[in-house]
């Protein structure tokens, strides 16, 4: 008989199989980035899970392995672990490809790499949990209001919960509108929300367009690894400036949470009634109030009308994903009790309290 400590040891094992088969197969998804010439240049390497101080991945030309840190890919999200692997693969690109024998570990052939991968260049990571926003000098006095503007929308106050909500979108809003009409260079991020899926029901798809409407961010529907299934299926992944992409995320998380709650409270009433279709009517409640209190889609500024849409975040999509293809999902017909239902909760939707606090040290990625 196994004792419970064998038993965990074998799960451990298991778990770990299944990552470095995750490893391998976002290996090979991020290898399609590279021109023909380079993709044929790359062979895969070997992937491991090590017992590392303080670093989080790295490169072994010798061995021609890609290492991570066991203790950071069991207890971080699967979007970091990616970028632990995608920033040792330019390492190895730059290696093995771009011939980077006897440059610094980040010098020239590194940073053309990341350029071709489509990744940062950054060499450190942080990797934070939902908490509070992140500001950057120019902004935090408007993202200081948006918090506490969020914070009163836990009001009991049903008024002045959503009108706290209301104007916090609306500070949202006209801090973007600035940024547009100022047109300083901006840096861009990216990150995964929701979770990996081999399929994802409708509502997500309709989800995903909410935040892209409101929250200042643009989606692609990009590859991950589900480790569950342990196939590659896809997430969404959100592009924008820190802050959007750090709101649009939460708000992303919150919506995905209430419907839940909502529709296991919806069910409390018996029936068989359509979880997607609850789920939509939630989305287009919401939608229809935000539209409803929306002051304006755009702003003048010096008499010309100040588009929503940012051209630099086109520019930086364009380049991390040059062949975006769209799609459309055909849905079923509904059930309009479901959907009514949905609809209902939707106008009571108010976007509580925010966001995300940094407070874990940081980590070194790889010297090379």
């Amino acid at each position: 008989m196994r004792t419970s400590g064998n038993n965990t040891d074998v799960l451990r094992q298991l778990l770990e199989r299944r990552i470095l088969h995750g490893l391998s197969c976002e290996w090979e998804v991020a290898l399609w980035w590279l021109p023909e010439e380079h993709r044929k240049s790359m062979r895969k390497p070997l992937f491991s899970l090590r017992d590392m101080e303080r670093r989080l991945g790295e490169w072994d030309p010798e061995r021609r392995q890609i290492g991570l840190s066991r203790s950071f890919v069991m207890n971080h999200p699967w979007q970091a672990v990616r970028d632990v692997l995608h920033h040792e693969m330019a390492h190895q690109l730059a290696h093995e490809v771009l011939g980077a024998f006897r440059e610094p570990a980040h010098g020239d052939a590194f940073r053309k790499a990341c350029g071709m991968l489509r990744i940062s260049q950054d060499a450190t990571g942080k990797y934070d949990r939902v908490e509070d926003v992140p500001g950057s000098d120019a902004s935090d006095g408007i993202l200081l209001k948006i918090k506490k503007l969020l914070a009163l929308a836990e009001s009991p106050n049903p008024h002045e919960a959503e009108a706290a909500m209301l104007k916090a979108h609306e500070l949202i809003a006209r801090h973007n509108i600035d940024l547009l009409a100022l047109d300083r260079k901006r840096r861009f991020v990216s990150a995964l929300v929701g979770s990996p899926a081999l399929r994802h029901p409708r509502d997500r798809y309709t989800l995903a367009n909410l935040i892209q409407d409101f929250y200042f961010v643009q989606g692609v529907w990009v590859p991950a690894y589900v480790m569950e299934r342990g196939k590659m299926g896809r997430v969404l992944e959100v592009s924008g400036t820190s802050e959007n992409v750090e709101m649009a995320s939460y708000v992303f998380d919150y919506i995905t949470h209430y419907i839940e709650r909502q529709w296991r409270v919806f069910q409390g009433g018996g029936g068989g009634r359509r979880k997607v279709d609850f789920a939509l009517g939630v989305l287009d409640g919401f939608r229809k109030k935000l539209t409803a209190k929306k002051k304006k889609p755009e702003k003048s500024v010096g008499g010309a009308l100040v588009p929503l849409k940012d051209p630099q975040l086109g520019s930086y999509l364009k380049f991390k994903y040059p062949h975006i293809r769209s799609f459309r999902r055909q849905g079923a017909e509904a059930d309009p009790e479901a959907t009514r239902a949905g609809i209902a909760a939707g106008e009571n939707l108010v976007i509580a309290k925010g966001i995300r606090e940094t407070g874990s040290p940081g980590w070194l990625i790889s010297g090379g």
